[in-house]
């Protein structure tokens, strides 16, 4: 009988090395699965460049890609939303402002400013969705508002880039109030004969769909954003059916007539020179 001696595995004769990755140098992207490299995607206008997957960015970064560099003059900055009912759910809604803030880093769900888009005259207002999820609250309708009516005043188009869960519930009534008041301001825009466009993001839903977002002279969508009112596990267990594919995304919009056109963020500011110096014969 020949004995064989048990050879120890490579694996285990080799001491693991604990190899750690700094944060923020790698990123796996939600669509394709790839693990890509940060500045690859920061240089590609945060677009991955396998799939052509949209990542979201913040207000600042979005305003910085569209406006001229040092034209941006920002409006109502210092406006901050206040718990005049005394909301609690899981916390108090005092709590969740100041949490907000700290993460966005701005006073709500929405930047308000002027500036020049390719040397024209622009009023932009863009939401930050890592702010309570862009939620619409009173600072949020009345931030909006202001800035339509400074393009009323100024004869400046007015952009919005929306990207919002909707209403915000926390602040009740009052909330849903602001999707009357920024559409009624937008009729004056509209008799006044001012350009509005709407570009919808990822995502897009709720009150702010159901009311701006919805009535641009021009509504454009970024690749694959959800835009909708309910969301589709919501409307799925109501109609008890199930949901086309890629129903609510910008493309299904599109081929039946929500939105008019889908551009990618590389090219959007481009396209917005072209469209706005068409709608004001520049």
């Amino acid at each position: 009988m020949v004995w064989f001696r048990k050879k120890k595995s490579l694996t285990a004769s080799v001491e693991k090395k604990n190899v750690q990755v700094p944060e923020g140098v790698w990123t796996k992207c939600k669509n394709c699965q790839e693990i890509i490299y940060c500045k690859e995607i920061e240089r590609n206008f945060n677009v991955c460049p396998k799939c052509d997957y949209h990542f979201r960015i913040g207000a600042r970064e979005r305003i910085d890609l569209i406006i001229d560099a040092g034209t941006f003059v920002e409006m109502d900055a210092k406006m901050r939303s206040v718990d005049f009912l005394d909301f609690k759910d899981s916390k108090k809604y005092k709590e969740r402002i100041k949490a907000a803030v700290k993460k966005a880093g701005d006073g709500d769900a929405v930047i308000c400013g002027e500036g020049q888009l390719d040397g024209l005259p622009v009023v932009v207002a863009v939401f930050d969705f890592s702010f309570m999820g862009g939620s619409m609250g009173s600072v949020v309708g009345e931030k909006i508002t202001r800035a339509i009516e400074k393009g009323l005043e100024t004869q400046a188009p007015v952009l919005i880039f929306s990207s919002s869960g909707g209403a915000r519930m926390q602040e009740s009534i009052l909330s849903l109030m602001q999707m009357a008041k920024t559409s009624a301001a937008l009729a004056r825009l509209k008799a006044a004969g001012i350009p509005f466009i709407s570009v919808l993001t990822d995502p897009t839903t709720g009150g702010v769909t159901a009311s701006f977002a919805m009535l641009g002279d021009l509504n454009i969508a970024e690749p694959r954003a959800l835009i909708g009112f309910a969301g589709p596990r919501v409307i799925e267990q109501t109609i008890r059916q199930t949901l086309p594919e890629g129903f609510q995304r910008s493309e299904y919009l599109l081929e039946h007539g929500m939105v008019d056109m889908i551009v990618k963020r590389q090219e959007m500011k481009k396209s917005l020179s072209q469209i706005l110096r068409i709608f004001t014969r520049s």
